[in-house]
């Protein structure tokens, strides 16, 4: 171990005799190639099942009613739903090829599912499992997003380099949106006011103003000693009432912490190998971030800004969706 990892080690276990983890919720993160969701108890960190899943499971969501998990499994093509209080799939949505990314609208009916090999976004009745329509969009959709109000929806799409907007009420593109170099997800404010837009290969976040659809600011990343081609944008989660959005940034082993009224950088936090996306804590404390090549979880706490415990997962992990509560409850 090197020294900087030894230290790493040494400051965590200080911080975590000084304050313990305590939390009643339930963290779920989807395993891409182990096939599987590793559920975690909030209160322990500990590992309290595994659902093996279709193959190739990334996406991964709750209901608004945190009822059901959806999980998209690529080289499945379908979208397993868990229940989440017996933690067994229940049903499986036809998602059509190679769901990656999915979206619900605020009253739980709809889901918009990105369809990668095909170029399509899926949207679909949760209830029923019935396809309302398919909209052709750019080339590999990854990102899906339901504005607040339910007007809109975001798709982005890693060739085209572009977000593509719906009309939910008609289910027709109104704008596409040019954007960096592999656009990966897609974020709305509360507020409805900005659209955020990562971008993997470009190496920005695009902020776009729906009231013309126009990016109005792009944040880049650095870091010293750090190669600007290894700062990679892929998840996005806004934080603490949307003051800050936690960015994590793949091959550089960093998530990047942004001012989001600035639109600058003012924090980068050393994590696992490759952290690609990650979820907020039920109370809004701590943010919980998914490390694909150290096949871990890091907890990160939000008011200090420190990464304070790595939780181990499955292989290759992708996702993380939270949930209030434990199972059964």
């Amino acid at each position: 171990m090197t020294r900087i990892g030894l230290a790493t080690v040494c400051a965590t276990a200080f911080v975590l005799a000084a304050a313990p983890l305590a939390h009643a919720e339930t963290i779920f993160v989807s395993n891409e190639k182990d096939n599987t969701i590793t559920v975690i108890d909030g209160d322990t960190m500990e590992t309290i099942d595994t659902i093996e899943t279709a193959r190739r499971p990334r996406g991964i969501m709750l209901s608004p009613d945190n009822k059901e998990l959806f999980v998209a499994a690529g080289d499945g093509d379908i979208i397993d739903v868990i229940d989440t209080k017996t933690l067994k799939i229940t049903r499986q949505l036809e998602s059509g090829p190679d769901p990656e990314l999915m979206d619900i609208d605020p009253d739980g009916k709809i889901i918009y599912i990105a369809n990668e090999d095909d170029s399509m976004v899926t949207i679909m009745d949760i209830a029923s499992g019935d396809v309302l329509s398919e909209v052709p969009v750019g080339v590999e959709p990854e990102g899906m997003a339901v504005s607040p109000d339910n007007k809109y929806t975001a798709a982005t799409s890693e060739s085209t380099s572009m977000a593509h907007i719906i009309d939910n009420e008609t289910h027709q593109l109104i704008a596409n949106v040019l954007v960096d170099s592999r656009p990966r997800e897609a974020k709305w404010t509360k507020d409805g006011k900005e659209l955020w837009v990562s971008s993997e290969i470009g190496g920005t976040v695009a902020v776009i103003d729906p009231s013309t659809w126009e990016v109005v600011k792009k944040i880049r990343f650095e870091v010293p000693g750090v190669r600007p081609e290894q700062l990679q944008p892929v998840g996005m989660d806004f934080v603490k009432d949307d003051s800050l959005i936690m960015v994590p940034l793949g091959p550089s082993n960093r998530v990047a912490v942004i001012d989001t009224a600035k639109k600058e950088v003012v924090d980068y936090i050393l994590v696992g190998q490759r952290p690609w996306h990650g979820e907020t804590s039920a109370d809004g404390k701590r943010y919980y971030v998914a490390n694909g090549l150290t096949n871990d979880m890091t907890v990160i706490d939000l008011d200090s800004l420190k990464a304070v415990k790595s939780v181990p997962v499955g292989r290759l992990p992708w996702g993380v969706a939270v949930m209030p509560g434990k199972p059964g409850a």
